[in-house]
């Protein structure tokens, strides 16, 4: 193994120096927690977002160079904006917010999410202990049609870990990479999820549908299918949102997104077809 393996493996905690971050436990310096996050054109719900992360040791924008109001509302909160080229998917931008921190550990946050002050005490609690994991899973609060959304909680996003420990693949929804263990916060700890404040009405939905889709086509390439497929397929992926996630808790809503997400199935589908056609 080579000295920087062994540093990066002492620093991420893997089994190789069993150390976990001895590092942090023996500076002089209280840890310090970098909240970074990517924008383009996120002034609606950036005020809201960087107030919840005003007690963070700092906070970093990467921006793709918007023409809304967002780099001002980020210089108003005291934030560090870095640059980055307008790309149609967030990861790169994601990455480059990551790289682009002071400090060892990183809050990873969506220009619509919202950090309670539960979850920020948490972590600083969590990277003083010797054994902290190298990333984190997080809960989120999902809303849909005015209403908190059971069926879509506790959507798990792993948004912190250590800087030099995690990394996003350059494709869309991608999982992160991390080196090292990775913790799970209970479900039942609502009090820590996140607040996801986007616009998940009915017409947002179908646009990002268009999108997203675009993407996956993109992504899995051309395909053509039987006829099958296009019942039992997205059938699936209802029966998954609406039975066994529990979207019929949610009332009309829970049905509304179970078939909305059946359509997102259909519809990649059928983009895949049209692509072996053209």
């Amino acid at each position: 193994m080579s000295e920087i393996w062994r540093i990066k493996s002492y620093l991420c905690g893997t089994k190789e120096t069993n150390t976990g971050f001895g590092m942090a436990e023996q500076s002089p310096l209280e840890p310090r927690i970098s909240a970074v996050l990517n924008t383009y054109n996120a002034a609606a719900r950036l005020e809201e977002v960087l107030r919840s992360l005003e007690k963070f040791d700092e906070i970093v924008v990467c921006d793709m160079h918007s023409d809304d109001a967002t780099r001002s509302i980020a210089r108003r909160f005291g934030a560090r904006i870095v640059d980055h080229e307008r790309c149609s998917i967030c990861e790169p931008a994601r990455n480059a917010a990551i790289r682009a921190a002071r400090y060892p550990w990183v809050l990873i946050v969506d220009a619509d999410e919202v950090v309670p002050d539960a979850l920020r005490e948490y972590l600083y609690e969590l990277i003083k202990r010797p054994d902290a994991p190298a990333a984190l899973r997080l809960p989120r609060k999902n809303y849909f049609m005015g209403r908190f959304m059971r069926c879509l909680y506790p959507d798990y996003i792993t948004r912190f870990a250590r800087r030099d420990c995690i990394d996003w693949p350059p494709t869309i929804h991608a999982q992160p990479r991390v080196e090292g263990r990775t913790d799970t916060v209970p479900r039942e700890r609502t009090d820590l999820a996140f607040v996801h404040l986007a616009d998940n009405s009915v017409g947002a939905r179908l646009r990002k549908t268009d999108l997203y889709t675009d993407q996956e086509t993109l992504r899995r390439g051309a395909r053509s299918y039987g006829a099958a497929a296009y019942v039992l397929k997205p059938f699936s992926r209802f029966f998954h949102t609406y039975v066994q996630k529990g979207g019929f808790r949610d009332g009309i809503p829970g049905l509304v997104w179970a078939m909305l997400n059946a359509f997102y199935k259909f519809v990649t589908l059928a983009k895949q077809e049209e692509q072996t056609r053209l």
